[in-house]
């Protein structure tokens, strides 16, 4: 075979690995996607240089490890500059602001800058289907894994959910699905990402603080499918008005999901079943009470679930079996304990407003509610009007702690600031009393007081068990 007709022969991600070959790449953001985008850079041959803010000793044990491998590390506040002086190709992690000097410097050498979700993509052959959305991602992108891992092809659950796409892309077998869960800071370094299946689930004001405004934020999710072709498909909420209008702007056919009306084309509530009308007639699924999961935004995520299983090809009983066996992801509305008549319960993905109404909506009764942390630029009128009537007394913590309180405050519900998520667990024994909901729903990042939000709903079960 002739060097021109290997070219010929190769696949599309055998020949973007090849082009890495020699290339010289600088990795931004040296946590799990950074590592694992160096990790698969080295692999193809590229000349890797991974930098960070951090200091070395800071990174830990498996960033630190990179230089074994070869990756030359530049980190260190005031050090990074000298990591982009010859780079061709820059990958940043999700975390990585786009608008900093050193990105703007490279951007006007006209050097590429793609994001790890983007890195792994490229070098994979499998189909994907990639979930977004502001609510609701984490738990549909576990549901999907679990509903397809009941048909036989390989299933691969990565990406936003925590396990980096780039770390197994280059293993993955070409005949495999792999579900990833996607993000805005992930969608907006993608140029060519292209999923098969792309899932909008809802959309509300998030992450302000990084992309502006709304609209920006909402133009960010849109990129999921931006480069789907009519051989594909995209899946939409037919209930939420900002997902429903993105629609126009999709090439792909539309799939779309209601837990509110009947549908003539798409996945919907009817008389107390989970149903689908997709060729013309309706097929039963499960029963809403077969669904274990809390909460009416998880009638949603299991509606969107659904709509993809369909769309790969499984029977309406397979899906069934799943969806009956899955018992949620932690930090998601997830049952802690029952002390003294007080349930306890951890949604430390709460990182919003918006996820913080779904999970007071999910309890009927007295709620003691734990918020604040690091609030994105968020109005917290919403969380106040939603508050009212449920929640019997807050207890506010972190950097934006005194905003929430201030907005509050018109709903006369008592108030406590505390200085710690142990001094309001400790505070929530007191005041909490049987039948009551002592719920972990900070609407806030959690990055003020924690490394993330499992750290911090790790630290809130710990100091829930100790409680007696």
């Amino acid at each position: 075979m002739s060097p021109l007709d290997e070219v010929e022969t190769m696949t599309r991600g055998q020949a973007y690995l090849r082009s890495l070959a020699g290339r010289r790449v600088t990795v931004v953001g040296l946590a799990k996607s950074g590592i694992a985008a160096a990790r698969l850079l080295r692999a193809a041959g590229a000349d890797v240089v991974g930098t960070d803010a951090k200091p070395i000793g800071a990174l830990g044990r498996e960033a630190a490890g990179l230089a074994e491998i070869g990756v030359r590390l530049v980190a260190g506040a005031g050090e990074t500059a000298a990591a982009f002086a010859d780079a061709e190709l820059v990958v940043v992690s999700p975390g990585v602001p786009l608008d900093g000097d050193q990105l703007a410097r490279v951007r006007a050498r006209q050097v590429p800058i793609i994001g790890e979700l983007e890195l792994g993509w490229r070098a994979m052959e499998a189909d994907t289907i990639a979930i977004t959305g502001t609510n609701g991602k984490t738990t549909t992108t576990a549901l999907i894994g679990a509903v397809l891992d009941q048909q036989p092809r390989p299933v691969l659950v990565a990406g936003n959910i925590g396990t980096p796409l780039a770390a197994h892309a280059l293993a993955f077998p070409a005949d495999g699905l792999a579900v990833c869960e996607v993000s805005s800071f992930q969608l907006e370094t993608t140029e060519l990402f292209q999923p098969r299946v792309a899932v909008v689930l809802n959309l509300t004001p998030d992450h302000l603080d990084r992309h502006g405004t709304f609209a920006a934020y909402v133009d960010a999710k849109a990129r999921i499918f931006a480069n789907q072709t009519a051989a594909d498909c995209v899946v939409l909420n037919a209930d939420d008005e900002a997902t429903r209008a993105l629609a126009p702007r999709s090439a792909a056919p539309v799939v779309w999901f209601s837990r509110q009306r009947e549908l003539a084309h798409g996945v919907f509530v009817r008389d107390g079943r989970i149903a689908a009308k997709l060729n013309g007639h309706v097929e039963e699924i499960c029963l809403l009470s077969e669904i274990c999961l809390r909460g009416q935004h998880n009638v949603e995520n299991v509606l969107a679930a659904t709509a993809c299983a369909l769309w790969t090809g499984m029977s309406p009983a397979v899906i069934r079996s799943a969806i009956g066996r899955f018992r949620g992801v932690a930090h998601r509305i997830e049952w802690v304990r029952d002390l003294k008549g007080v349930q306890y319960y951890n949604d430390s993905k709460g990182t919003n407003v918006a996820s913080t109404l779904r999970a007071l909506e999910s309890f009927p009764g007295r709620i003691v509610l734990i918020a604040g942390g690091k609030g994105k630029g968020q109005a917290w009128e919403p969380l106040a009007a939603a508050a009212r009537g449920r929640v019997t007394h807050a207890l506010l913590i972190g950097e934006d702690a005194e905003k929430i309180g201030a907005a509050l405050t018109a709903t006369a519900i008592p108030l406590t600031f505390c200085r710690s998520l142990q001094e309001a667990v400790e505070k929530a024994r007191t005041v909490a009393a049987p039948g009551d909901v002592v719920l972990l729903s900070p609407a806030c990042a959690s990055f003020d007081m924690f490394d993330n939000f499992e750290h911090r709903g790790d630290v809130f079960k710990k100091l829930v068990e100790r409680l007696d």
